[in-house]
C-alpha cells in the first residue's frame, strides 16, 4: 500500500501523486476517462484534480466536461468515500463574469457540486490570483463554504508568494479558514516559478504543494525529439517552446538518469518532484491505462543523491 502524505495543515492526507482530470472530456474521452480513472485508483492515488473551466478551450465544449466525468465515474463506480476531489472556481465563466468574488465563489461551488454528483469538494482552489477582488471578500466566501461543509480545504492556484503571504494574514486577522495548499507550476523546466524560498514559506506556514504541468506538456518524457514533432501535439500548449538550452541539458540528463536506473525519462521527472523539499505531490495526467501504471511505478520510485543533483543542475540551465 503507498504511503500517505500529509497536505499541510488541510485535515488531509493524499498519495504521493495525484491524478489530473484536464484531459478528461479532451483528450480522452469518457470510456477512456474512466479506464485511466481506474487504473489510477487501482494504483493507490487517492487525489484527483480538476476545474470548472476544463475543457472549456477545446472547440465545441463549455466547461465543465471533465467534473462532469468525473461525476459520473465517482457515482457509477461507488467510490466517493474513498476518492478525495480537487476543483477550482474563478476562470469559468459565470453569467458572463469570473473571478473570485464573493458571488462568483458562491454560484461557482453548487455548480461544481452538481457536476460532481457530490454534497462536498475535498480541496476547493481558487484558481488564479485577481487581485481586482479583495482579499477578505474572498476569503470571507470560502470561509463560509467550509463551515457549511461544500467544502474541507481551501487552497490558492498560481499565487505569488507575497500574494499567498497576505492572503493568509486576511484570513488570520479575521479568524477565517486559511488557504492550506498552493498549486503552483514546478518541474524540470520551471524549477524558478517555485524557487527554494517560496517552498521554505509553504513549509513554515504549513501549506501542502500540489505541483501541476509535472510532465511539461509533455517534453520530459522524451517522446519529442524535435521542434516539428512537439508542434504536431494535440496540446494547446505546445511542447516546442521548451526546445532550448536549458530543455537540451533536462533531457541529456533524463536520459542519463533513466538509463541508469532502468526506468523511463518520464518516472524520472515525476520522481525528481516527489523528492524535491518542500512538495507534498505532483499532479500528472495520462490519456492511457499504460501511461498511468508508468506514473504509478514512478510514485514509489526512490533517486540517489547523486541522480538528484544531475537533476538539479539541469534544471538550473540558464535558457538561450
Amino acid at each position: 500500500m503507498t504511503d500517505k502524505r500529509r497536505l499541510g495543515s488541510s485535515g488531509l492526507e493524499v498519495s504521493p501523486l495525484v491524478a489530473g482530470g484536464n484531459v478528461f472530456g479532451w483528450t480522452a474521452d469518457e470510456p477512456t476517462s474512466f479506464a485511466v480513472l481506474d487504473a489510477f485508483a487501482a494504483g493507490g492515488v487517492t487525489m484527483i484534480d480538476t476545474a470548472d473551466c476544463y475543457s472549456s478551450f477545446v472547440p465545441g465544449n463549455v466547461g465543465g466536461e471533465s467534473e462532469t466525468i468525473i461525476g459520473k465515474w465517482m457515482k457509477a463506480r461507488g467510490n466517493r468515500d474513498r476518492i478525495q476531489v480537487a476543483t477550482k472556481v474563478g476562470i469559468q465563466e459565470i453569467d458572463g463574469k469570473k473571478g473570485i468574488s464573493r458571488d462568483m465563489i458562491a454560484k461557482g461551488v453548487e455548480l461544481s457540486l452538481k457536476r460532481l454528483q457530490t454534497d462536498y469538494i475535498d480541496l476547493y482552489y481558487a484558481h488564479f490570483d485577481f487581485p481586482d477582488v479583495p482579499q477578505d471578500e474572498t476569503a470571507e466566501a470560502f470561509d463560509r463554504l467550509m463551515k457549511a461543509g461544500k467544502v474541507r480545504a481551501i487552497g490558492a492556484s498560481n499565487f505569488a508568494q507575497a500574494r499567498l503571504g497576505s492572503a493568509l494574514d486576511t484570513a488570520k486577522a479575521a479568524g477565517q479558514a486559511p488557504y492550506s495548499v498552493l498549486q503552483p507550476n514546478f518541474n524540470l523546466m520551471s524549477k524558478e516559478l517555485f524557487p527554494p524560498e517560496y517552498r521554505a514559506f509553504c513549509s513554515e506556514h504549513d501549506i501542502g504543494v500540489l505541483p501541476y504541468y509535472a510532465l511539461a506538456a509533455g517534453f520530459l518524457s522524451g517522446k519529442y525529439r524535435t521542434v516539428e514533432e512537439a508542434k504536431k501535439s494535440s496540446r494547446g500548449d505546445s511542447p516546442a517552446k521548451f526546445f532550448n538550452t536549458r530543455g537540451d541539458k533536462v533531457l541529456a540528463t533524463l536520459e542519463q538518469v533513466a538509463k541508469e536506473a532502468g526506468v523511463s525519462q518520464a518516472q524520472i521527472a515525476v520522481a525528481w518532484i516527489i523528492a524535491t523539499p518542500g512538495v507534498t505531490a505532483p499532479i500528472a495526467s495520462a490519456t492511457k491505462t499504460a501511461q498511468v501504471e508508468s506514473l504509478i511505478a514512478a510514485m514509489n520510485l526512490k533517486l540517489s543523491d547523486a541522480h538528484m543533483a544531475l537533476l538539479n543542475a539541469a534544471a538550473e540551465t540558464p535558457v538561450s
